[in-house]
């Protein structure tokens, strides 16, 4: 079988016009394929292909390049490239469609079915800090309420007071004053009986078990049990105002409408307590009468603050600052506040608002 004529090699020998080409370039040509069979041949070719590997790999290792790779991260290109990509519309569309793909859905549920979820939220429910925050969250939110509660009873205890000035025909308050007027004390003192009431409920059904499981099943109540059950609330009714006003100078009750005996000190002295509790009892008898001076006196001041020789007063509350707000600002942000921060320049540099509301 006689071969053809090689196509392949009748192109190389001649040139895109068509013509032959020159002997100088068909020489070469014949060196070099017959370079690269001897190369296929003897296994050089293979040789130069690893050893030109092994070059650009410790290229790539060196310092010097990880010194360039350095520089290059370190400049703004890869920076305005990153910014450029966030931009790009194309980008987000890709990202909104892989977060809703259902491959995204179904590494969700996985993970949430996982032991180790469980367990992370089992830790995380059980952190005493988580418990803490709770707590002090639920406490900041009580007297949130309160605060807000008391403001507005202050603003009711003088139009009270001009209201009952005015059907008496007294001459009104002229300015403003400090002392706790009838509203606020007497929603306090409410609040405080609620709370007495709950606490001897509880006792008394404690006792009531007690005494049936002792005593039999008796359905009567009899007249000493009655007088008793009364001595039993009055005196923890009297205990309970007397501890709280020689412990803090203010009950639950007071506390939660913002309003504290204006004592020096951190409470009431108990024998000033107990003389508190006896005009208290004095000004009841009366059928309240020793109450009124809550009205018409100008410290706002009934038979029990008169015996004690105390007033009681608005308690002036600012909300706690959150931990966070005792940083120093960055430099850069507080630059970028403007020029107000040039005429508050301690407010600028460190945020410590006095007054400021806050997470407790």
């Amino acid at each position: 079988m006689i071969d053809g004529p090689d196509p392949q090699a009748s192109s190389r020998q001649e040139g895109s016009s068509g013509k032959p080409l020159p002997l100088s370039v068909r020489l070469l040509g014949a060196g070099v394929r017959s370079a690269r069979t001897v190369g296929r041949a003897t296994g050089l070719d293979r040789a130069v292909e690893a050893a030109a590997e092994e070059a650009m790999v410790a290229a790539v290792e060196s310092e010097a390049v990880e010194r360039a790779l350095a520089r290059v991260l370190d400049g703004p290109l890869v920076e305005e490239a990153v910014n450029g990509a966030l931009e790009s519309e194309t980008v987000k569309r890709a990202l909104i469609e892989a977060l809703d793909s259902e491959m995204v859905d179904e590494v969700w549920r996985r993970m949430l079915a996982s032991e180790e979820a469980q367990r992370l939220v089992e830790r995380i429910a059980e952190a005493p800090e988580l418990r803490a925050a709770i707590s002090a969250q639920s406490v900041g939110f009580i007297e949130d309420v309160g605060q807000t509660i008391g403001n507005a009873t202050r603003r009711l205890d003088g139009v009270l007071e001009s209201g009952a000035r005015r059907v008496t025909f007294r001459k009104r308050r002229s300015e403003p004053t400090e002392r706790a007027g009838a509203l606020t004390r007497g929603l306090a003192f409410g609040l405080d009986a609620l709370i007495v009431n709950l606490a001897f409920s509880g006792l008394a059904a404690v006792a009531a078990l007690l005494g049936s499981f002792f005593f039999g099943d008796g359905t009567s109540v009899s007249g000493f049990a009655l007088a008793l059950g009364s001595a039993a609330w009055l005196t923890l009714g009297a205990l309970y105002l007397a501890f709280f006003w020689s412990l803090a100078a203010q009950t639950p009750g007071m506390r939660f409408f913002g309003i504290r005996l204006g004592v020096e000190g951190r409470g009431l002295a108990p024998r000033r307590s107990l003389k508190r509790l006896l005009g208290l009892a004095l000004a009841a008898v009366p059928f309240g009468l020793g109450f009124l001076g809550v009205l018409f006196d100008e410290r706002r001041r009934g038979w029990q603050d008169r015996l004690a020789g105390v007033d009681v007063v608005y308690e002036e509350r600012q909300a706690t600052p959150a931990p966070w707000s005792t940083l120093d600002v960055d430099e850069p942000h507080a630059a970028a506040a403007g020029t107000a921060g040039t005429a508050k320049a301690p407010e600028a540099r460190g945020l410590r608002p006095q007054g400021a509301s806050g997470l407790r």
